[in-house]
């Protein structure tokens, strides 16, 4: 038997000026690719660095070595928004990515990834402006782009080595 009441698929006419905005609406809301993603990321970066590091970063770094990842997502939901990274070399890096909020829009965020002295972790650094990247290059320098390891505080996020398995037979550690 038929429902008396049926609800159509669309209340309105395909050639209303609803269904046009409703198209309109559709359309902002589809998410990007992950190839998407990665280039947005990769100009997102070329752009800032050129924009907020003129004299420093902008002649150092070439716009085709960023490297961009997409978002990181969690149950359907981004967890951490699109990213790039270029290297430096010496083992250093910069990982740009923008920083979303419903108050106050994107902002960027540039972090320096150095190694520690360690060898065994690295360091993150943001880096706010041309005068702190500078600034934190100056104290870099005598390391020559190192971090300075502190046992005390590991700050470098130090990767431990794995205990040793102690109990289990010969042959299954070795398979």
């Amino acid at each position: 038997m038929d429902p008396v009441l049926h609800t159509p698929d669309h209340p309105y006419a395909p050639d209303s000026p609803l269904a046009y905005l409703m198209d309109i609406v559709a359309a902002s809301v589809d998410e990007e690719s992950e190839e998407e993603e990665r280039v947005g990321a990769e100009t997102a970066a070329a752009h800032h660095i050129y924009a907020a590091y003129a004299y420093s970063l902008a002649q150092a770094v070439d716009s085709a070595v960023w490297q961009g990842h997409p978002a990181v997502r969690e149950h359907g939901a981004r967890r951490f928004e699109p990213s790039a990274v270029a290297p430096l070399g010496g083992g250093l890096w910069l990982h740009h990515t923008l920083r979303i909020s419903e108050a106050d829009g994107a902002s960027d965020v540039l972090t320096l990834i150095v190694p520690c002295t360690c060898g065994r972790g690295y360091a993150d650094i943001t880096v706010d402006t041309e005068d702190v990247l500078v600034e934190i290059l100056a104290e870099l320098r005598p390391t020559y782009g190192r971090s300075l390891h502190d046992d005390r505080v590991p700050d470098c996020h130090s990767v431990r080595p794995v205990p040793a398995l102690t109990g289990w037979p010969r042959d299954a550690r070795s398979s």
